[in-house]
């Protein structure tokens, strides 16, 4: 909004030049971000607390998970609304809005967002477990495709290479994907929304690691957006991706701006609300920048975290076994006598390492 305001006044306000650059407008979106979930995050929570919208730590699938979470317990939740808010006035104020990628992201946050909201309101206000996971599924299914589909049709006549992947660290290997491409860009964002929202159980976890992934995204956006540095870097070239650099930069600063209220001890809980818009976000950067592959190194949190929870129903559904203590991953740690404060922390530096590695393969090829 900004970008397109300043532009008309080129002949009065010469400085306004500074804004058709990126890396400017993606700072300005980060900053932005930070400032209103800070400014809306404390009311927004106190009315969530006077509504009683809080944590139900009863409804655990465990009485041992029950008993660790119980000073939880009325915590407030569906602070993901303070994230989607953030997120949407920095990526509104600092984005070009001409740009089909922006409009996109828009819509990805926004829709995963609402399908959260919708299973938050169904746990806490009639007291059940939330829309069940085939409905949960269906609608983000639903939402993956739609993007999918729009991907394809905006950038099918710049980008001829769309369906095809491509490898961190092996700049020859590449597999067209052809027809099987949409079907895939939708179980991507799917399958991200899903590995976040189950990353998001213990305080300030999933908030800190989306923090660590958005901001790794941010710099792919603004090299795969230039023709001569994906050139020189050997990754593909998206034209106009560059613009998702100020929306991924509004993440990791909506991030870090909702993580002053949910780092431990916990004052809100993003809820599905937030997990799930986050997910959604993190899959559809991936998707977008045709960096899907890269995605399971540099959100190798998300995929442990989902992992352990397909290997430990697969286990049991066909050993009668189980593989961890408990799951997602998290919990198997708690089990084992492990603070809080210590998993999560060793969580985001081992997100971290993945981030730097992530950011090097760039290079190393």
């Amino acid at each position: 909004m900004l970008y397109h305001f300043l532009f008309r006044l080129a002949n009065v306000l010469s400085p306004r030049n500074v804004f058709r650059y990126v890396t400017f407008r993606a700072a300005g979106a980060a900053a932005t971000a930070f400032v209103v979930a800070i400014l809306f995050g404390r009311p927004f929570i106190g009315w969530l607390r006077a509504q009683g919208l809080g944590e139900n730590t009863d409804k655990k699938a465990s009485d041992r998970l029950t008993r660790l979470h119980a000073a939880k317990l009325r915590t407030p939740t569906m602070g993901g609304v303070i994230l989607l808010v953030a997120v949407g006035a920095a990526t509104l104020l600092w984005a070009r809005l001409d740009n089909p990628f922006t409009l996109l992201a828009l819509y990805t946050i926004l829709a995963s967002g609402l399908i959260g909201f919708l299973d938050d309101r169904v746990k806490l206000r009639r007291r059940r477990r939330g829309i069940s996971v085939r409905e949960k599924f269906g609608l983000l299914a639903l939402v993956g495709a739609i993007v999918a589909a729009l991907l394809w049709w905006s950038t099918g006549g710049i980008e001829p290479d769309r369906g095809t992947l491509v490898f961190p660290f092996i700049k020859d290997l590449s597999v067209a994907l052809g027809v099987f491409y949409l079907p895939f860009a939708g179980l991507v964002l799917v399958g991200t929304a899903n590995a976040v929202n189950l990353t998001d159980g213990l305080d300030g976890m999933a908030a800190g690691c989306v923090v660590l992934v958005a901001g790794t995204f941010a710099v792919l956006a603004y090299v795969t957006g230039r023709a001569d540095y994906s050139a020189y870097l050997l990754i593909p070239f998206v034209p106009g991706g560059e613009e998702l650099a100020v929306f991924a930069a509004a993440l990791a600063g909506a991030g870090l701006g909702f993580l002053w209220f949910n780092c431990h001890p916990a004052e809100v809980f993003m809820g599905d609300t937030g997990s799930l818009a986050l997910g959604g976000s993190i899959g559809f950067l991936a998707v977008a920048l045709r960096q899907e592959v890269l995605l399971l190194l540099v959100g190798g949190v998300f995929v442990a975290e989902a992992a352990s929870v397909i290997l430990q129903v697969a286990s049991f559904r066909l050993r009668g076994r189980r593989v961890f203590r408990c799951a997602p991953l998290h919990h198997h740690f708690e089990f084992k006598g492990w603070l809080e404060s210590k998993i999560t922390t060793r969580f985001w530096i081992v997100g971290a390492i993945l981030a730097v590695v992530g950011l090097a393969s760039l290079k190393v090829r």
